[in-house]
Protein backbone atom coordinates (compact mmCIF):
# COMPACT_ATOMS: atom_id res chain seq x y z
CA UNK A 1 0.00 0.00 0.00
CA UNK A 2 1.73 3.23 -1.22
CA UNK A 3 2.09 5.91 1.64
CA UNK A 4 2.87 3.36 4.25
CA UNK A 5 5.48 4.76 6.63
CA UNK A 6 7.97 2.77 9.70
CA UNK A 7 9.40 4.24 12.05
CA UNK A 8 12.14 1.83 14.25
CA UNK A 9 13.19 3.23 17.59
CA UNK A 10 16.06 1.31 19.22
CA UNK A 11 17.58 1.75 22.55
CA UNK A 12 20.71 1.72 24.44
CA UNK A 13 20.36 -1.86 25.11
CA UNK A 14 19.87 -2.51 21.19
CA UNK A 15 15.86 -3.02 22.07
CA UNK A 16 13.67 -1.73 19.38
CA UNK A 17 10.34 -0.73 18.14
CA UNK A 18 8.95 -0.49 14.95
CA UNK A 19 5.71 1.69 14.48
CA UNK A 20 3.44 2.36 11.33
CA UNK A 21 1.53 5.21 10.41
CA UNK A 22 -0.95 3.09 9.04
CA UNK A 23 -2.91 3.09 12.18
CA UNK A 24 -0.73 4.51 14.37
CA UNK A 25 -0.14 1.40 14.70
CA UNK A 26 2.87 -1.31 16.99
CA UNK A 27 4.42 -3.03 14.02
CA UNK A 28 7.18 -4.91 16.78
CA UNK A 29 8.33 -4.62 19.64
CA UNK A 30 11.97 -6.77 19.88
CA UNK A 31 13.05 -6.91 24.08
CA UNK A 32 15.35 -9.39 25.57
CA UNK A 33 14.54 -12.51 27.49
CA UNK A 34 15.93 -13.66 30.67
CA UNK A 35 18.90 -15.00 28.71
CA UNK A 36 19.54 -12.09 26.64
CA UNK A 37 18.38 -12.98 23.49
CA UNK A 38 16.22 -10.79 21.46
CA UNK A 39 12.72 -11.34 20.33
CA UNK A 40 10.48 -9.59 18.40
CA UNK A 41 6.98 -10.40 21.43
CA UNK A 42 3.49 -8.22 19.06
CA UNK A 43 1.98 -10.36 16.48
CA UNK A 44 2.28 -8.44 12.83
CA UNK A 45 2.18 -9.27 9.26
CA UNK A 46 4.19 -10.24 6.64
CA UNK A 47 3.41 -7.72 4.28
CA UNK A 48 2.93 -4.23 5.92
CA UNK A 49 -0.32 -3.75 3.47
CA UNK A 50 -1.49 -6.55 5.03
CA UNK A 51 -2.54 -4.12 8.00
CA UNK A 52 -4.93 -2.45 6.63
CA UNK A 53 -8.61 -3.81 7.05
CA UNK A 54 -7.44 -6.84 9.13
CA UNK A 55 -9.81 -8.96 11.12
CA UNK A 56 -7.90 -8.87 14.27
CA UNK A 57 -6.54 -4.91 14.35
CA UNK A 58 -3.33 -6.15 15.04
CA UNK A 59 -0.98 -3.43 16.85
CA UNK A 60 -3.50 -0.21 15.34
CA UNK A 61 -5.56 2.12 17.31
CA UNK A 62 -9.16 1.49 16.68
CA UNK A 63 -11.31 4.47 16.74
CA UNK A 64 -13.21 6.80 16.36
CA UNK A 65 -14.88 4.36 19.27
CA UNK A 66 -12.41 1.30 20.51
CA UNK A 67 -14.78 -1.76 21.43
CA UNK A 68 -18.61 -1.79 20.56
CA UNK A 69 -22.18 0.95 20.19
CA UNK A 70 -25.07 -1.40 20.75
CA UNK A 71 -26.75 -1.45 17.51
CA UNK A 72 -24.54 1.34 16.27
CA UNK A 73 -26.92 4.61 17.79
CA UNK A 74 -26.56 6.67 21.02
CA UNK A 75 -28.13 10.04 21.93
CA UNK A 76 -25.92 12.74 22.22
CA UNK A 77 -27.45 16.11 24.04
CA UNK A 78 -31.01 14.76 22.72
CA UNK A 79 -29.63 13.56 19.33
CA UNK A 80 -29.69 10.57 17.92
CA UNK A 81 -26.57 9.29 15.81
CA UNK A 82 -26.41 6.27 13.52
CA UNK A 83 -23.01 3.97 12.89
CA UNK A 84 -21.83 1.52 10.59
CA UNK A 85 -22.52 -1.96 11.61
CA UNK A 86 -19.94 -4.05 11.11
CA UNK A 87 -19.73 -6.57 14.17
CA UNK A 88 -21.76 -9.85 14.72
CA UNK A 89 -25.42 -9.66 16.16
CA UNK A 90 -25.82 -5.73 13.95
CA UNK A 91 -23.37 -3.69 16.03
CA UNK A 92 -20.68 -0.45 16.16
CA UNK A 93 -16.85 -2.03 16.62
CA UNK A 94 -13.92 -0.32 16.71
CA UNK A 95 -15.05 2.77 14.63
CA UNK A 96 -16.03 1.45 11.77
CA UNK A 97 -14.82 -0.48 8.77
CA UNK A 98 -13.51 2.74 7.89
CA UNK A 99 -12.67 3.33 11.37
CA UNK A 100 -9.10 5.38 12.70
CA UNK A 101 -7.29 1.83 12.34
CA UNK A 102 -7.53 1.45 8.76
CA UNK A 103 -6.30 5.17 7.91
CA UNK A 104 -2.92 6.98 7.25
CA UNK A 105 -1.94 9.39 9.99
CA UNK A 106 0.50 11.82 9.41
CA UNK A 107 3.54 11.14 11.09
CA UNK A 108 6.95 12.64 12.35
CA UNK A 109 10.10 11.93 14.50
CA UNK A 110 10.33 14.46 16.95
CA UNK A 111 13.71 16.06 18.52
CA UNK A 112 13.73 14.12 21.44
CA UNK A 113 13.62 10.82 19.67
CA UNK A 114 9.73 10.15 20.15
CA UNK A 115 7.25 9.48 17.08
CA UNK A 116 3.98 11.27 16.74
CA UNK A 117 1.22 10.62 14.28
CA UNK A 118 -1.67 12.88 13.41
CA UNK A 119 -4.83 12.15 12.25
CA UNK A 120 -7.68 14.83 11.24
CA UNK A 121 -11.54 13.22 11.47
CA UNK A 122 -13.54 15.16 9.65
CA UNK A 123 -17.51 16.16 10.84
CA UNK A 124 -19.57 13.18 9.88
CA UNK A 125 -16.82 10.96 9.38
CA UNK A 126 -17.84 7.16 10.38
CA UNK A 127 -21.45 8.97 11.52
CA UNK A 128 -19.80 10.34 14.39
CA UNK A 129 -20.01 14.61 15.16
CA UNK A 130 -17.68 16.99 15.32
CA UNK A 131 -14.14 17.28 13.49
CA UNK A 132 -11.42 15.78 15.47
CA UNK A 133 -7.66 16.17 15.52
CA UNK A 134 -6.25 12.90 17.71
CA UNK A 135 -2.60 12.80 18.33
CA UNK A 136 -0.64 9.44 18.97
CA UNK A 137 2.89 10.01 20.57
CA UNK A 138 5.13 7.12 21.06
CA UNK A 139 7.90 6.79 23.17
CA UNK A 140 10.78 3.68 23.54
CA UNK A 141 13.00 4.36 26.92
CA UNK A 142 16.46 2.84 27.61
CA UNK A 143 14.56 0.54 30.51
CA UNK A 144 12.29 -0.68 27.36
CA UNK A 145 9.16 1.35 28.67
CA UNK A 146 6.91 2.24 25.28
CA UNK A 147 4.46 4.85 26.52
CA UNK A 148 1.78 5.51 24.15
CA UNK A 149 0.15 9.34 25.25
CA UNK A 150 -2.90 10.32 23.13
CA UNK A 151 -4.52 13.32 22.89
CA UNK A 152 -7.36 15.02 21.24
CA UNK A 153 -9.52 17.76 20.78
CA UNK A 154 -13.00 18.32 18.92
CA UNK A 155 -15.30 21.69 17.74
CA UNK A 156 -18.34 19.92 18.62
CA UNK A 157 -19.68 17.28 21.26
CA UNK A 158 -18.26 13.90 20.29
CA UNK A 159 -17.84 10.50 21.41
CA UNK A 160 -14.31 9.31 21.89
CA UNK A 161 -12.77 5.92 23.36
CA UNK A 162 -9.18 5.10 22.37
CA UNK A 163 -6.49 2.12 23.13
CA UNK A 164 -3.67 0.36 21.51
CA UNK A 165 -5.01 -3.30 19.62
CA UNK A 166 -1.58 -4.98 20.10
CA UNK A 167 -1.14 -8.61 20.85
CA UNK A 168 1.58 -9.96 23.04
CA UNK A 169 3.58 -13.39 22.45
CA UNK A 170 6.06 -12.93 25.24
CA UNK A 171 7.54 -16.16 23.77
CA UNK A 172 8.00 -14.53 20.33
CA UNK A 173 5.19 -14.16 17.43
CA UNK A 174 4.66 -17.09 15.43
CA UNK A 175 6.38 -19.75 18.71
CA UNK A 176 2.59 -20.66 19.74
CA UNK A 177 -0.28 -19.99 21.99
CA UNK A 178 -0.23 -17.38 25.23
CA UNK A 179 -2.05 -20.48 27.15
CA UNK A 180 0.62 -20.84 29.18
CA UNK A 181 1.35 -17.33 30.01
CA UNK A 182 1.12 -15.78 33.65
CA UNK A 183 -1.52 -13.16 33.76
CA UNK A 184 -2.53 -11.13 36.30
CA UNK A 185 -4.78 -8.44 36.65
CA UNK A 186 -5.52 -5.16 39.15
CA UNK A 187 -8.92 -5.81 38.62
CA UNK A 188 -11.92 -7.36 41.45
CA UNK A 189 -14.79 -6.61 38.52
CA UNK A 190 -15.67 -7.47 35.25
CA UNK A 191 -18.29 -6.29 33.12
CA UNK A 192 -20.76 -9.28 31.89
CA UNK A 193 -22.65 -9.00 28.22
CA UNK A 194 -24.59 -10.95 26.17
CA UNK A 195 -23.41 -13.28 23.21
CA UNK A 196 -23.54 -10.22 21.46
CA UNK A 197 -20.44 -8.84 23.74
CA UNK A 198 -22.10 -6.01 24.47
CA UNK A 199 -22.48 -4.69 28.36
CA UNK A 200 -25.63 -5.65 29.87
CA UNK A 201 -25.08 -2.93 32.63
CA UNK A 202 -23.50 -3.32 36.01
CA UNK A 203 -19.42 -4.89 37.28
CA UNK A 204 -19.99 -8.76 38.41
CA UNK A 205 -17.44 -9.41 40.72
CA UNK A 206 -14.74 -11.73 39.47
CA UNK A 207 -13.93 -13.72 42.97
CA UNK A 208 -15.16 -17.51 42.37
CA UNK A 209 -15.61 -17.14 38.78
CA UNK A 210 -13.03 -17.98 36.49
CA UNK A 211 -12.51 -14.32 35.10
CA UNK A 212 -10.53 -14.27 38.26
CA UNK A 213 -7.18 -13.25 37.22
CA UNK A 214 -6.23 -11.03 40.93
CA UNK A 215 -4.45 -14.03 41.74
CA UNK A 216 -1.90 -14.70 38.50
CA UNK A 217 -2.87 -17.58 37.03
CA UNK A 218 -2.03 -19.14 33.29
CA UNK A 219 -4.27 -17.68 30.56
CA UNK A 220 -5.13 -21.33 29.27
CA UNK A 221 -6.28 -22.76 32.52
CA UNK A 222 -9.55 -21.09 32.58
CA UNK A 223 -9.90 -20.68 28.86
CA UNK A 224 -12.64 -22.88 27.89
CA UNK A 225 -14.50 -22.81 31.31
CA UNK A 226 -18.14 -23.83 31.17
CA UNK A 227 -19.20 -20.28 31.98
CA UNK A 228 -20.92 -17.63 29.50
CA UNK A 229 -18.83 -15.11 29.29
CA UNK A 230 -16.17 -17.55 27.99
CA UNK A 231 -18.97 -19.65 25.59
CA UNK A 232 -19.62 -15.90 24.34
CA UNK A 233 -16.41 -15.44 22.54
CA UNK A 234 -14.71 -18.56 22.48
CA UNK A 235 -12.61 -17.73 25.55
CA UNK A 236 -11.69 -14.18 26.89
CA UNK A 237 -13.16 -11.39 25.45
CA UNK A 238 -14.07 -9.52 28.38
CA UNK A 239 -13.79 -5.86 29.99
CA UNK A 240 -12.48 -5.33 33.55
CA UNK A 241 -12.92 -2.46 35.63
CA UNK A 242 -8.95 -1.19 36.96
CA UNK A 243 -9.28 -1.57 41.01
CA UNK A 244 -8.69 2.22 42.26
CA UNK A 245 -9.04 3.75 39.14
CA UNK A 246 -9.01 7.89 39.23
CA UNK A 247 -9.19 9.93 35.98
CA UNK A 248 -5.79 10.97 34.82
CA UNK A 249 -3.72 9.15 37.27
CA UNK A 250 -1.81 6.38 36.75
CA UNK A 251 -2.57 2.77 37.88
CA UNK A 252 -1.06 -0.61 37.11
CA UNK A 253 -3.45 -2.89 34.60
CA UNK A 254 -1.91 -6.16 34.27
CA UNK A 255 1.26 -8.12 34.47
CA UNK A 256 1.63 -10.69 31.87
CA UNK A 257 4.51 -12.89 32.31
CA UNK A 258 6.16 -15.93 30.21
CA UNK A 259 7.77 -18.86 32.60
CA UNK A 260 9.15 -20.07 28.94
CA UNK A 261 11.36 -17.04 28.23
CA UNK A 262 11.06 -14.90 31.63
CA UNK A 263 9.92 -11.78 29.69
CA UNK A 264 7.50 -9.39 31.63
CA UNK A 265 4.96 -7.09 30.95
CA UNK A 266 3.66 -4.73 32.92
CA UNK A 267 0.95 -2.63 31.62
CA UNK A 268 0.23 0.75 33.37
CA UNK A 269 -2.71 3.21 32.20
CA UNK A 270 -4.71 6.70 33.47
CA UNK A 271 -7.60 4.52 31.72
CA UNK A 272 -10.71 3.36 33.67
CA UNK A 273 -10.90 -0.52 32.51
CA UNK A 274 -8.58 -3.14 29.95
CA UNK A 275 -10.45 -5.41 27.51
CA UNK A 276 -8.72 -8.79 27.58
CA UNK A 277 -8.91 -10.43 24.04
CA UNK A 278 -6.87 -13.82 23.98
CA UNK A 279 -7.14 -13.73 20.12
CA UNK A 280 -9.69 -15.75 19.77
CA UNK A 281 -10.45 -15.65 16.15
CA UNK A 282 -6.36 -14.87 15.04
CA UNK A 283 -7.06 -18.22 12.65
CA UNK A 284 -7.22 -17.38 9.14
CA UNK A 285 -5.53 -13.41 9.33
CA UNK A 286 -2.85 -12.78 7.17
CA UNK A 287 0.69 -14.38 7.01
CA UNK A 288 2.54 -13.55 10.05
CA UNK A 289 6.09 -12.44 10.16
CA UNK A 290 9.11 -14.76 9.04
CA UNK A 291 6.12 -16.64 7.37
CA UNK A 292 4.77 -17.56 10.31
CA UNK A 293 0.77 -18.96 10.33
CA UNK A 294 -1.12 -17.35 13.65
CA UNK A 295 -3.78 -19.93 15.30
CA UNK A 296 -6.39 -18.93 17.64
CA UNK A 297 -5.01 -17.50 20.92
CA UNK A 298 -1.62 -16.53 19.48
CA UNK A 299 -1.23 -13.38 21.27
CA UNK A 300 -3.72 -11.58 24.10
CA UNK A 301 -4.63 -7.96 23.37
CA UNK A 302 -4.77 -5.87 26.38
CA UNK A 303 -6.72 -2.99 25.91
CA UNK A 304 -6.80 -0.22 28.11
CA UNK A 305 -9.36 1.96 27.85
CA UNK A 306 -13.30 3.07 28.86
CA UNK A 307 -15.80 1.02 28.71
CA UNK A 308 -17.62 -0.35 25.88
CA UNK A 309 -21.23 0.73 24.72
CA UNK A 310 -20.17 3.94 27.61
CA UNK A 311 -22.67 6.10 25.03
CA UNK A 312 -25.29 4.55 26.72
CA UNK A 313 -24.78 4.01 29.79
CA UNK A 314 -24.65 7.29 31.85
CA UNK A 315 -23.69 5.11 34.87
CA UNK A 316 -20.32 4.57 33.15
CA UNK A 317 -16.90 7.15 33.26
CA UNK A 318 -18.25 9.73 30.42
CA UNK A 319 -16.60 9.36 26.72
CA UNK A 320 -18.31 12.49 25.78
CA UNK A 321 -15.77 15.13 24.57
CA UNK A 322 -16.70 18.76 24.27
CA UNK A 323 -15.10 21.89 22.26
CA UNK A 324 -12.83 23.25 25.01
CA UNK A 325 -11.68 20.05 26.60
CA UNK A 326 -8.59 18.04 25.79
CA UNK A 327 -8.88 14.22 25.83
CA UNK A 328 -5.28 13.03 26.99
CA UNK A 329 -4.73 9.29 28.25
CA UNK A 330 -1.50 7.40 28.85
CA UNK A 331 -0.52 3.22 28.17
CA UNK A 332 3.31 2.25 29.12
CA UNK A 333 3.71 -1.15 28.01
CA UNK A 334 6.78 -1.91 30.08
CA UNK A 335 9.52 -5.01 29.46
CA UNK A 336 11.38 -6.72 32.22
CA UNK A 337 12.45 -10.27 32.62
CA UNK A 338 11.97 -12.71 36.13
CA UNK A 339 12.84 -16.00 36.98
Amino acid sequence: MEGIKLFTLTNARGASVTLSNLGAGIVSVVVPDRDGAMGDVVLGYENPADFLADGPCAGKIPGRFANRIAKGKFTLDGREYSLPLNASFGNHLHGGPEGFQNKLWEARETPEGAVEFLYFSEDGESGYPGNLKVVAHYEWSDDCDLKLTITAQADKPTVLNLTNHAYFNLDGEGSGTIEDHILRLNASEYLPTGEDLVPLGPFDPVAGTPMDFVTPKPIGRDLHADFPALKYGKGFDNCYLIDGYEPGQLQEAAELWSPKTGRLLTVTTTQPAIQVYTGNWLSGCPQGKHGHVYGDYAGVALECQHLPDSPNHPDYPSTVLRPGEVFEEAIIFSFTTKD
